[in-house]
């Protein structure tokens, strides 16, 4: 009688159920500490300095977050200035990057080599701070405009590297090929034939490109004066600065007082509310990334 060949493809009901709970628990400590995050900013703040951090608070308040909101309009145009920085700066880097790597990965182009020592040259050497902020200043003359937030880092030599590379290995010549013979330009093959196959690797970029956007301050503590033109993160950080500036410098002679006001500042609380206000919206962004990052991963496991 023949024996059966043993699958190790395949998993036992108990090994299946090891699995998925190592998997489950590693998913819950994933995503705990943004739930801590949340579960603080929604304590009472005399609660925090009696009995510490804690998942289950002794009190719960909204009084981090009313404090947030006192600062009325600014707020809502801070998140507008961010969303506004983070979607066109997210859409000119991605077509310039995609742009620039395209004619880099095509061999028929004279000068690739060129510009990509020219690409990778920035990688390695800039001209400092104050030469970047000349340019931007008094040659462009962006100063105090949303375009000070968005053009200074809207290209990146890294990604053109990166999206180089998947062009190379993940575009097959005769899908190009099969375009110029049906009578299609240059522009035409790249936005019909180039860039629908070329989503994962847009999609990556793209992300790194919003995280860039929406976590930068940098640009703004340099180039922006006018509140109206205020990203959020530069926002909250001026707003944890004057919680600490009230707390550490109040003038009055009272201690009593002064305790007072330390007491009644939601400072604890506050730090977390601005980190649930800061990364709240960004979160939201990855289930719309996530299965081209599979593709990703996957694109290249079927060879021919």
């Amino acid at each position: 009688m023949r024996k059966k060949s043993r699958d190790f493809t395949k998993l036992s009901p108990f090994w299946n159920g090891v699995c998925h709970a190592i998997a489950g628990g590693f998913a819950i400590a994933c995503v705990f500490p943004f739930i801590f995050v949340v579960i603080i900013s929604l304590t009472d703040e005399q609660a925090l300095a009696n009995n510490g951090y804690q998942v289950f608070p002794e009190m719960w308040s909204f009084e981090a977050y009313r404090y947030l909101f006192r600062t009325g309009g600014q707020l809502f145009r801070s998140y507008g200035v961010t969303l506004f920085v983070t979607v066109v700066g997210t859409l000119l880097s991605v077509l310039t990057v995609a742009l620039y790597a395209y004619a880099l990965s095509r061999n028929n182009f004279a000068y690739r080599n060129a510009f990509a020592f020219f690409a990778f040259f920035t990688m390695l050497f800039n001209g400092g701070l104050v030469p970047s902020y000349i340019v931007t200043t008094q040659v462009l003359h962006l100063k105090d405009t949303v375009w000070a937030l968005i053009l200074p880092t809207c290209v990146s030599a890294f990604s053109i590297l990166i999206m180089r590379t998947f062009f190379k290995q993940m575009v097959p010549d005769a899908i190009i090929e099969s375009g110029r013979i049906d009578g299609a330009g240059e522009w035409k093959v790249f936005t019909h034939l180039v860039l629908p196959i070329s989503l994962p690797g847009l999609a990556t970029i793209g992300l790194f490109s919003t995280l860039g956007y929406w976590n930068d301050w940098f640009n703004a503590l340099l180039y922006i004066d006018s509140p109206n033109l205020l990203p959020l993160q530069s926002l909250l950080m001026k707003i944890e600065s004057n919680i600490q500036f009230i707390v550490q410098n109040s003038n009055l002679s009272d201690a009593t007082q002064r305790f007072e006001i330390a007491k009644s500042l939601p400072q604890e609380s506050s730090r977390m509310a601005m980190v649930v206000l800061a990364t709240g919206p960004i979160v939201l962004a990855y289930p719309f990334f996530q299965r081209y990052f599979v593709q990703g991963l996957t694109i290249g496991a079927v060879k021919e």
